[in-house]
């Protein structure tokens, strides 16, 4: 008998304790080499662990465990042989759309929860990860069409039938009882709740707010979108708009882009932009690295890239770290306006709101507009009120005036969008 011990690998050079998430097969199945057996939960990411090697798999800790790196988290017996019929069948994950502006929902791959004393997994039963997407969804579970092993609900069963949509009485709405539940927090919700109490606690955190006309982005989104769409083979929202306006802003106010490090000041001369998104994980933030030097359409696709890993649960830790500045959309939720938190060690975060049609005076008339109200949060210890105000300024010039990203183009708005 030859036996292999699993042991966590590092997921990150900061990191040190991971927890399991979620195991992908069951407690003595056969597992090929290279199958995702387990997704692993970090401070900064969700990862998948690969089987080492083919063989019956043996756990040694349990769903919601936090284990140190290095530990060893199962055993496969690399020299049973494989049972007949019981070669792995590779689903393709249903296609799914994907639209920077909006959340992004985590889409893994078919999942076979080890099975555990205390739920049951009879027919029509969903899986711990599927019940609380349930939950937090509202959607009666009687709704979704089952795959799983024994006629379970698995997690891929709740998002393919979420993507499909439901009818009107899918949602099971309030049940009327006065029941609670508990769940254990994870251990990236963990890290994002003591990162965020401790930039309240240190830092000095101010925010100034300003407003943008959005109709000159829209008329030019609206005029170019499908030119732009079929030249770039990438569709054009707002976020490269903004993430263009924030890195010209940067250049002429370098206090914005800075950090501090004990009793120095650190000034980038580059801007790696953090665009915060959510996910069923809790927030993440993947980094654009060098995105003073992109055009709007190399924004555009490198954002889908990582908006895609995120959705996939395949953003790495290195792809959400080292930022210098951080723009978050809480305008997709319907937020008409807010104070975001500074996402540590970075001093400055933007925060882009939802468009709503408001009366404003356009020279000495009244007009309706599509108005944007915008936020910045800083920290006045490496900030003063006259450049963030002035960056904000800068930001919503550049926003209401694209051309000005340009500094004099013979036909700005074609150059701008790379046509």
């Amino acid at each position: 008998m030859s036996v292999l011990e699993m042991r966590v690998p590092s997921p990150g050079e900061s990191i040190s304790e991971v927890e399991i998430a979620q195991w992908l097969v069951a407690d003595g199945d056969y597992v090929e080499k290279d199958q995702a057996i387990a997704e692993v939960d970090s401070d900064k990411a969700t990862l998948e662990l690969p089987a080492e090697e083919s063989g019956i798999i043996t756990f040694k800790v349990a769903e919601g465990d936090a284990v140190k790196v290095g530990a060893v988290v199962c055993l496969i017996d690399t020299s049973a042989v494989r049972p007949a019929g019981s070669a792995p069948k590779v689903e393709k994950a249903p296609e799914t759309k994907v639209e920077v502006a909006a959340p992004v929902v985590a889409v893994a791959p078919n999942l076979n929860p080890v099975n555990s004393p205390s739920v049951s997994y009879a027919a029509g039963t969903p899986s711990v990860a599927a019940a609380k997407i349930l939950a937090e969804n509202g959607i009666n579970p009687s709704k979704v069409a089952a795959t799983g092993r024994d006629g379970r609900i698995t997690k891929q069963d709740v998002v393919a039938a979420m993507a499909a949509g439901f009818s009107p009485d899918a949602t099971q709405g309030w049940g009327g009882s006065r029941d609670q539940r508990r769940e254990k927090m994870s251990m990236m919700r963990r890290k994002i709740a003591e990162r965020l109490v401790a930039v309240k606690n240190t830092t000095a955190m101010l925010t100034t707010f300003n407003e943008v006309d959005m109709k000159p982005i829209m008329d030019l989104r609206s005029k170019y979108k499908d030119a732009f769409a079929k030249h770039h083979d990438v569709n054009l929202g707002f976020m490269s708009f903004f993430t263009k306006a924030v890195t010209e802003a940067l250049n002429l106010y370098p206090a914005v882009n800075g950090m501090i490090d004990g009793n120095e000041v650190v000034l980038h001369n580059y801007a790696d932009i953090g665009v915060a998104v959510s996910s069923p994980k809790g927030l993440m933030v993947p980094v654009v690295r060098n995105a003073e030097q992109m055009s709007l359409a190399e924004i555009e696709r490198e954002i889908k890239r990582l908006a895609i890993k995120a959705r996939d649960g395949k953003i790495t830790p290195d792809e959400m770290t080292g930022g210098t500045f951080t723009i978050t959309n809480g305008g997709v939720f319907g937020s008409m306006l807010s104070t975001p938190i500074i996402n540590p060690p970075q001093s400055a975060i933007l925060g882009m709101h939802n468009i709503v049609e408001r009366p404003v005076a356009i020279n000495g008339k009244v007009e309706i507009r599509p108005i944007m109200y915008l936020a910045l949060s800083y920290d006045h210890r490496i900030i003063d009120g006259k450049e963030s105000v002035s960056f904000l300024v800068k930001v919503k010039e550049m926003l209401e005036n694209p051309e000005r990203m340009l500094f004099g183009s013979k036909d700005p708005h074609a150059v701008l969008l790379g046509l």
